[in-house]
């Protein structure tokens, strides 16, 4: 199973190539088929020109600049359009997740089948570093509340590091967030749906160079507008939404302008080519 891995970068000169270096040498380490599609959004440092070099040095690595509109939900689209792999995992630009654990991820989904994985920070085995008092306050009552509301045990909706196959991508459309808030739109969904899942648990460490775009004032609202659409869909959709054959997927995977994009090989063909100018 060929693997994607998307990451979203913005102003993530002094973080993105050690972030790619160590995802492609880890996944390459462990014989995983895999390519590596950075979105960028336009950016006032030198992260296009960081990409450009890494592109052309391993070919398993290339990336698309996000045309607008612009912001983290429309970048991560942007990136979840133009994938090629069977099944694909969001990885944060300021290194902040681990290769291992996306390995991790990876292994749990062949073996189990699952259409996506989830890791979380708050079970045994999981664990943060340097995670500001004040966020994860926000945290635990975002997460509580969504446990809550919709019956779950599963305890971190809100991290991005998630593993999803392409149908399962496909089966989420379509996507409704701007910003952040779909962090929480892709796995909510999932679950709604009646896509399978497992848990793991993963580490989690506090960016140490760069400055985080997430502005918890301008979020709140948007966040608990996405929890309500998914909580109106679990309730009055009838099942409409539901996996299944009686319910094909609503889009293409992603894409925030209607573009089609079906797997394909990972050959060195197009790479560099499949870059989009902005």
């Amino acid at each position: 199973m060929n693997l994607s891995v998307v990451i979203p970068a913005y102003n993530e000169e002094e973080n993105i190539e050690r972030t790619v270096r160590a995802f492609y040498e880890k996944l390459k380490e462990e014989k995983i088929p895999h390519e590596i599609v950075v979105s960028v959004d336009p950016s006032k440092d030198d992260t296009e020109g960081v990409m450009k070099r890494l592109s052309k040095e391993i070919k398993e690595v290339r990336y698309v600049n996000n045309q607008p509109p612009h912001g983290f939900g429309f970048n991560v689209r942007n990136g979840l359009a133009n994938y090629k792999g069977d099944c694909v995992a969001i990885v944060m630009a300021d290194m902040s997740d681990r290769p291992v654990d996306l390995v991790k991820y990876y292994r749990t989904m062949l073996k189990g089948n699952f259409d996506c994985v989830f890791g979380s920070r708050f079970i045994k085995g999981g664990k943060t570093i340097g995670y500001p008092k004040k966020k994860i306050f926000l945290n635990r009552f975002t997460n509580g509340l969504i446990r809550m509301l919709f019956g779950i045990k599963y305890n971190d909706i809100t991290n991005a590091f998630k593993l999803y196959k392409r149908e399962t991508i496909e089966g989420l459309q379509p996507l409704l967030s701007h910003h952040f808030n779909l962090t929480v739109e892709l796995p909510l969904k999932a679950i709604v749906r009646g896509y399978t899942y497992a848990v793991v648990p993963n580490h989690w460490t506090n960016r140490t160079a760069g400055q985080s775009t997430l502005k918890i004032k301008e979020m709140g609202s948007r966040y608990f507008y996405i929890i309500l659409y998914c909580l109106i869909e679990k309730g009055l959709s009838r099942g409409d939404y539901l996996k299944g054959p009686d319910h094909p997927a609503q889009g293409d995977p992603g894409s925030p302008r209607g573009e089609g994009r079906r797997p394909g090989r990972f050959s060195g063909a197009g790479r560099r080519g499949d870059r989009r100018r902005g």
